[in-house]
């Protein structure tokens, strides 16, 4: 069974683009998770996060000690102002990296497939041009959708939930071996108290991970140095 961190949550730290998008603010690409909240804890620089969801649009301003966090259904875009850096916290560890996250592409690249897919793929590599052209393509459909009201917001939502209809039955896998096997092992554990068994508690200990498993990769937001706990 995969090692996970505590309550099977994702880490990472990043360091926002400071690049220009088409409306002349610096940042990241906004997108929106279909099952996984998602938390800011910011450590450096100054910026704020655009957020667009059932409760309209907001702007939410992020300095150091800031903690921000928000659900599924939120789209989200980090502005960068003056070298943004934040440690992100990602719920369901395993489902984002495996695909659960929607970018605003304008609703022509939402309708199909393959042009989605071939907008959405990054090469690898260090050239962060594909990261910014993709980032740049977000925006320009992220700003349509806001301009056009609540009523685009909700067709994103169900394109959304196309895109990632094929992906279901490996996410629910996922979750089931992790994040829902966390959650049940506490329960065992507390049946086990209940009982006056301390067997468990055998078996704590520290586990460390001295440095990110990766590091430089051209994310969605910016540069990312990412946590990921190997299976034992």
């Amino acid at each position: 069974m995969k090692s996970y961190l505590p309550g099977a949550v994702g880490v990472s730290r990043l360091s926002v683009y400071d690049t220009t998008a088409p409306d002349g603010l610096h940042g990241g690409t906004p997108h929106m998770h279909l099952t996984c909240s998602e938390g800011y804890v910011v450590i450096a620089g100054e910026g704020h996060v655009q957020t667009l969801s059932g409760e309209g649009y907001r702007e939410t301003p992020l300095k150091p000690g800031t903690v921000a966090w928000f659900r599924p259904g939120t789209i989200h875009r980090l502005v960068n102002e003056n070298g943004l850096q934040l440690v992100v916290l990602m719920q369901n560890a395993g489902l984002p990296e495996a695909g659960d996250a929607v970018l605003t592409f304008p609703v022509d690249v939402l309708g199909d497939p393959d042009r989605y897919t071939a907008a959405a793929t990054l090469p690898g590599g260090p050239d962060p041009g594909p990261a910014y052209r993709r980032r740049d393509l977000a925006v320009t459909g992220f700003l349509a959708m806001r301009a056009a009201g609540p009523k685009a917001f909700t067709e994103f939502c169900r394109a959304a939930a196309a895109i990632v209809a094929p992906k279901l039955g490996d996410w629910r896998r996922r979750w089931e071996t992790g994040p829902l096997e966390v959650a049940l092992e506490t329960g065992r554990q507390l049946d086990a108290l209940e009982k006056s068994d301390v067997a468990h508690l055998a078996g704590g200990g520290i586990e460390v991970l001295a440095k990110p498993t990766e590091s430089g990769k051209h994310g969605m937001c910016g540069l990312l140095e990412t946590y990921i706990p190997v299976s034992d």
